[in-house]
């Protein structure tokens, strides 16, 4: 069974009435985290779509470049969004049980968080309701203040691009403990390594932005200490 009829079925219950905590639950076993974390872009990335009081065409597209979806399975993914969009549960609940079902690996949940950076910025605005609501999410995920402005910094145009932030070391830190850094969130952005966490294969497409922004950041630092 595909990954997209799995999360059909999961929403369905939703839809049924089943309650959201029980859905979550019983996603929590591998490898149906895969299905959570698909579930949480959906659900989060259209609640967070209405936040600046509208849905564009853009933005459901970008949540067709986070996910790529064979044609075979269109119709599956269609019914996930909607089923997800018409569901009553606010996000802060979503939110909740996402953070609950990766206890406190911040792997994966940063990884959510750019899915839906990605999705805010498709339509070329950053709104403030937008930038609100990532905030309080990243919040109930238990991600630092720096965290979320490393995950911004990647994708908004305008936000303060702190290379420190990006790669989550302080200023003061000696070089050598940055290199280590910067070489562990390289090995934990290959491939292998976010779909051990629970990312889909379908999603992967989110790192290459993040390698990028990950090596910027560590050649700024270089060059200011040199």
């Amino acid at each position: 069974m595909s990954i997209w009829s799995r999360m059909a079925e999961a929403i369905a219950a939703l839809a049924k009435g089943e309650p959201l905590s029980a859905v979550f639950d019983k996603l929590r076993a591998r490898p149906d985290r895969t299905v959570g974390f698909a579930i949480a872009v959906i659900a989060l990335g259209a609640k967070m779509a209405k936040a600046d009081g509208t849905v564009t065409r853009d933005e459901v597209i970008a949540f067709r470049e986070v996910f790529l979806i064979p044609p075979e399975e269109e119709a599956n993914a269609a019914r996930v969004f909607n089923l997800a969009r018409q569901d009553v549960a606010g996000f802060d609940i979503y939110a909740q049980r996402i953070k609950a079902m990766f206890s406190d690996d911040a792997a994966p949940l940063c990884d959510l968080l750019e899915g839906l950076f990605h999705i805010a910025m498709a339509d070329g605005d950053y709104h403030p309701k937008e930038d609100a609501f990532l905030q309080e999410v990243a919040g109930i995920f238990g991600l630092s203040e720096s965290q979320f402005r490393g995950v911004r910094s990647r994708f908004v145009d305008d936000a303060t691009r702190d290379p420190y932030d990006v790669l989550g070391v302080s200023p003061d830190a000696p070089l050598p403990d940055i290199r280590t850094a910067w070489r562990k969130l390289v090995r934990e952005t290959h491939p292998d390594q976010m779909m051990a966490r629970g990312v889909p294969k379908e999603a992967i497409k989110l790192a290459e932005r993040r390698l990028v922004a990950i090596n910027r950041a560590w050649e700024e630092i270089q060059d200011q200490a040199a």
